[in-house]
């Protein structure tokens, strides 16, 4: 755990009792804060009350002996609209912040001897396959590296900080949205596609909550932005005029004078006097397709920027062994490839999984995000077949009308049933694809638990057990 500081004697509400926010608490309580938890959920509260921890009512509360409040990154902030404990906060002049602001608070406080270095990496998509690869190379190159924040561990549960340490951190935009004091050595932004609007107010939202990662940064910082998309373009162009940190442009698309790109699958180090090849991305079995080179050039340029030679890096590149819920194949039998792909959970990132396969049998589905699965039209001709579940079932059956053959199975289980039936009926090897774009909510708690679904279905059907995890 990491004690907060900065907070000693004074009283922190904390709404939300989830992982950030008990989290958090602990965190708080620890550096000596007064705390006050609640939520609206009475098994979040008796737990907390199980722990030990003080539950207060928020809403009976005098919210004028408070001194922050700690929101968890699920509570509105702004939109659709303020949640009532961000306008009682508001209306007493209280500060609302959340956990990676707390974090970012400790290591400003620490002696510079103390403290550590921080890389904080968010993006649409790929942030979660990046935090954990440059997790992973910094630990493959000997350094201390503990990886949290919107992936794993909260990022005031991991180890306690030391001068030596390297954290890794995964920001999401509702997390960016409540920080202001952060300062990353390393600022990764990978991508920007619309998602998330109805909390962000619409496009312009968004994209400045990503853009705060890059807030604080000054001399001697080092930002890592992708260019493959006009936002990011426009950000990198707009931070390169200011000329106050280190900047490399990262690509999967093109060459760059200057920077990290990968180009047919090679990876290639612009950052010097000359540009050099790295490595083979397509001997690193764990990162097929292009958006997954994408996230291999942004984890080696922060690499590369907290001190790892190139030579570590790229062996680390070799080794990752990738993660769960990210185009996973969890088996194979009869001829066909189950492919767990359930972090798709809007369009730009399920059309990552589809661009890597020239036919497929797709699972789609969830609780759909603005536009739906328009935008995936020129995919659908490699669909073998659709199999729809969740609310959003008879929008995507409307869309795929006449492009594509579709059935509504409902649900995961009935969706792989299906899917490996037809497969089996049409021979030939065939890949069995879940990639959803949409959001779980409506049949699940999180993409996880969604994932862990189909792979219990397919587990199921399966005649033998798994024995190469990934191809």
């Amino acid at each position: 755990m990491i004690p907060v500081r900065g907070f000693e004697g004074k009283r922190v509400a904390v709404f939300g009792l989830g992982r950030t926010g008990m989290t958090a608490a602990r965190a708080l309580k620890a550096g000596g804060a007064q705390v006050a938890l609640w939520d609206e959920t009475p098994a979040a509260r008796q737990a907390a009350s199980a722990e030990g921890l003080p539950v207060v009512d928020l809403r009976g509360a005098d919210w004028a002996e408070f001194d922050a409040l700690m929101l968890s990154p699920g509570v509105p902030l702004t939109h659709p609209a303020p949640h009532w404990t961000v306008e009682a906060a508001r209306a007493a002049g209280v500060e609302i912040l959340g956990d990676i602001e707390l974090f970012a608070r400790t290591v400003n406080a620490a002696p510079e001897s103390k403290r550590p270095k921080v890389a904080v990496i968010t993006g649409t998509n790929g942030k979660s396959t990046t935090t954990a690869l440059l997790g992973h190379m910094l630990t493959a190159a000997g350094r201390d590296a503990r990886i949290g924040g919107n992936i794993g561990y909260g990022v005031l549960g991991l180890e306690d900080m030391h001068g030596g340490a390297v954290y890794v951190i995964e920001a999401s935009s509702y997390q960016l949205d409540l920080t202001s004091s952060l300062k990353p050595d390393v600022a990764v932004l990978l991508n920007i596609t619309p998602d998330h609007l109805d909390r962000h107010g619409g496009m312009d939202g968004y994209v400045a909550a990503k853009r705060r990662v890059l807030l604080n940064q000054g001399k001697g910082d080092t930002a890592v932005i992708g260019v493959d998309d006009a936002w990011c373009q426009q950000i990198c162009t707009e931070i390169t005029a200011a000329n106050r940190r280190t900047i490399w442009p990262i690509s999967a698309k093109r060459a760059m004078g200057r920077g990290v790109y990968a180009l047919q699958g090679v990876l290639y180090d612009a950052t010097g006097e000359r540009v050099t090849e790295v490595a083979d991305l397509m001997q690193a079995r764990s990162l097929p397709g292009r958006h997954n080179w994408q996230n291999a050039a942004a984890a080696y340029a922060a690499a590369r920027a907290l001190g790892i030679s190139a030579e570590d890096a790229a062996m680390g590149l070799a080794s990752f062994p990738g993660l769960a819920h990210r185009m996973e194949t969890v088996a194979r039998f009869d001829g066909l490839r189950f492919v767990n792909d359930s972090k798709a959970t809007n369009v730009d990132a399920a059309r990552q999984a589809m661009s890597s396969y020239p036919r497929f049998y797709w699972i789609a589905g969830g609780r759909p995000k603005v536009g739906g699965i328009d935008s995936l039209a020129d995919l659908f001709p490699r669909v073998a077949k659709a199999y729809l579940i969740g609310e959003a079932a008879d929008e995507f059956a409307r869309t795929l009308d006449g492009k594509a053959p579709y059935a509504i199975p409902g649900t995961i289980e009935a969706a792989v049933a299906a899917a490996h039936a037809d497969a089996l009926a049409a021979g030939g090897e065939a890949i069995v694809l879940l990639s959803p774009a949409c959001a779980s909510f409506d049949q699940f708690p999180d993409f996880e638990v969604r994932g862990d679904a189909f792979r219990a279905a397919v587990q199921g059907l399966a005649h033998q057990p798994l024995r190469e995890a990934r191809a």
